[in-house]
């Protein structure tokens, strides 16, 4: 195959799954399943093999011209494989996951279905070679996220669903307009410009400030950035995949891909910077996750909290970005893959503690490490990571970021830092304690509000096995972090190469 079709065919390959998808009957359970996970196996090959090219120095560009001098791009640089990777490797767990979770429910077609082509969307979204390209596949995520948000059909689940559209399709407006002002002013919209903006600089610099603050504007609703979060808490009436789809793998994460899209590879660093919209977006980023974490040490129902502390979570990466100094930039990358290994395992129990004992809330959770200890170990060893703790991968972020926050002279994110993990404790350390240390249904005392299975494995092997497996490889990337290809070492050579040269 020409090199220049590997990013295409990833993503036709997520396409043609979701056609197929549709036309088969909604009986066909054995064949959808063998499409889901065939389509997820060809898409990770594909992606290792423009991960291969990018190590060996070549990148894959697919463009075809659309009219005039806009086209559309597909590129495979160091980037853009990453967070494919990511993608890739999470939605194969996903996939598996949700066969599991769905078996017996209605509307499993439509389900999968637009469960593919929002792998599509996120693919095209990291391997975007322009703006114009990003846009495109970035309001495709919006329109088939929509149907999952809503799969439930209940009215709470509609209301979500029109406020999810609210936020986001707004945004989209407001990206739109970003993007068409940007190119009519200097018809630059390409991510692989040496050039950048700084040209423009001299006479334009209130025009470039206000469409960076347009397009990181458009990008902040998806990544739940606070005041533009609202939608996130209450899009947590979704399935368990689907709340793990938008926590760790696609709609937050395409928003934080975006900020990082604009600011390195369209604005450059340095003109970010002479700007002053870094330090902006950095206290911007620090209102967040203080935010965020407040909230959710409110919430006593689980996935709620889970909701709230992605909020704070993902604008790590916003404030890694916003750091000028080769650390923080590191430690940014980082968390991009970090924080989805951690937060995918997370809703992944939390979607098992509901099937499987009918636990929603917090208090309800006292004894089930007993009765699912491979769901609660997992469950601790994403909550360690989240909170910064050592070995987990989580706190290789937190350790980058700090010295990011030192090297650019801003001790105060320092602070920031300190206090968000402390707060991460708060709201994380008593349920663990709770599974562990409590007395509950586990050991004889009262009832589960409602058990559903009990056998050979505490639960489905479907739901089981991805979730141990998430949880060992964020294990794995905080002990391991110093080994070649874990998520820091690709980080550095994202940074190193594409950026800090």
């Amino acid at each position: 195959m020409n090199a220049a079709w590997l990013p295409l065919t990833a993503i036709a390959a997520s396409l043609l799954a979701a056609v197929i998808i549709f036309t088969l009957p909604e009986d066909a359970r054995r064949l959808r399943t063998n499409i889901n996970l065939l389509a997820a196996v060809i898409k990770i090959t594909l992606v290792a093999l423009m991960v291969r090219r990018v190590v060996q120095g070549d990148e894959a560009i697919f463009s075809f011209q659309i009219v005039g001098s806009i086209d559309f791009v597909l590129r495979a640089d160091a980037l853009g494989v990453m967070f494919a990777g990511l993608s890739s490797v999470l939605w194969l767990c996903t996939t598996v996951y949700a066969i599991g979770y769905l078996e017996g429910t209605a509307n499993r077609k439509r389900f999968f279905g637009f469960f593919s082509l929002c792998v599509a969307s996120t693919l095209g979204i990291a391997l975007a070679g322009n703006l114009f390209t990003f846009l495109i596949f970035y309001e495709m995520l919006t329109l088939s996220t929509y149907p999952l948000v809503v799969h439930s059909g209940t009215d709470k689940a509609l209301k979500a669903g029109r406020v999810y559209l609210r936020y986001t399709l707004t945004a989209g407006v407001v990206l739109l307009f970003g993007v068409v002002l940007l190119y009519s002013f200097t018809s630059e919209h390409s991510f692989a410009s040496e050039r950048g903006l700084g040209d423009y600089l001299g006479d334009h610099r209130t025009l470039l400030t206000f469409i960076f603050a347009l397009l990181v504007g458009g990008f902040a609703v998806k990544a739940a950035m606070v005041p533009l979060h609202g939608w996130l808490p209450r899009a947590m009436v979704a399935p368990a995949p689907v709340s793990a789809l938008l926590h760790a793998v696609a709609v937050v994460k395409a928003g934080a891909f975006g900020i990082l899209r604009i600011i390195y590879d369209l604005y450059g660093i340095e003109l970010s910077v002479e700007l002053g919209v870094t330090t902006a977006l950095a206290v911007a980023a620090c209102i967040t996750i203080i935010y965020g974490s407040l909230r959710a040490i409110a919430q006593q129902e689980l996935k709620p909290r889970l909701a709230f502390s992605t909020i704070s979570q993902v604008s790590y990466i916003v404030l890694g970005v916003s750091l000028f100094g080769p650390f923080g930039t590191i430690g940014a990358l980082a968390h991009l893959l970090h924080q989805g290994l951690m937060k995918v395992t997370l809703f992944f129990c939390a979607g098992i503690y509901a099937e499987e004992l009918g636990i929603h809330r917090i208090d309800e959770m006292n004894g089930a490490g007993k009765r699912m200890p491979l769901t609660s170990l997992a469950f601790t060893i994403g909550a360690l990571g989240m909170i910064g703790l050592p070995p987990v991968a989580g706190f290789i972020t937190k350790w980058y970021l700090g010295i990011g926050a030192i090297q650019a002279e801003m001790y105060w994110v320092v602070a920031v830092l300190v206090a968000s993990s402390t707060l991460n404790a708060i709201y994380f350390l008593p349920i663990v304690h709770r599974l562990w240390f409590r007395v509950g249904p586990a050991h004889g005392h009262g009832t589960w509000p409602n058990e559903q299975r009990l056998g050979r494995l505490e639960t489905h092997g479907w739901l089981l096995w991805p979730t141990v497996f998430t949880a060992v490889i964020s294990l794995a990337a905080g002990l391991l972090a110093g080994l070649p290809f874990s998520p820091l070492d690709w980080a550095t050579r994202v940074a190193v190469g594409e950026y800090l040269q």
